[in-house]
């Protein structure tokens, strides 16, 4: 993310050498704020209703494009109870169990994903941020390279591994 000036106090931010990295920071007097730039925690859901996973198409992306469940933690929430809110605000579905997948870093957006499996039941209501859903097999998901594909990778080899 691009900064240019300070939150703090509203000047310009400069480049400077920083704890060994090129980081942008505040030198006016009296305030010293850096830019440390830090990934952002992003939760992730593997929806699964009636043997298949539901992949989600947001409102802003190209028509062929769909992804898991994902949304932002809020102040003062855990990311299993983040993950069970974004499914409840996006698909309509009361969960009550979300179950830690394992954390993925997402280095092309600096975000931190915190993927969770989630067993689900009942009918589906598009939230306002999504255009579209598919409902994909089991037998039938295919993991892909980025973001959450390594985190649907890796819950599909558990799932070989418990039978």
């Amino acid at each position: 993310m691009s900064v240019n000036f300070c939150p703090q106090c509203g000047n310009s931010l400069q480049s400077a050498a920083i704890d060994g990295r090129s980081r942008q920071h505040c030198n006016a007097a009296n305030c010293g704020y850096v830019h440390w730039d830090n990934p952002v925690p992003v939760v992730a859901a593997i929806v699964e209703l009636d043997g298949a996973v539901i992949l989600a198409r947001n409102r802003g992306w190209p028509e062929k494009m769909y992804g898991l469940i994902t949304g932002f933690l809020e102040r003062g929430e855990t990311p299993d109870a983040a993950v069970l809110r974004e499914v409840r605000e996006e698909l309509g579905l009361d969960v009550a169990t979300a179950r830690f997948i394992g954390y993925y870093p997402f280095f092309e957006m600096n975000q931190l994903l915190l993927a969770f499996h989630v067993p689900a039941h009942g009918p589906i209501t598009l939230g306002e941020e999504l255009a579209d859903i598919k409902r994909v097999p089991i037998e039938r998901l295919k993991p892909w390279t980025i973001g959450t594909g390594p985190a649907v990778r890796d819950w599909l080899a558990s799932r070989r591994s418990a039978v």
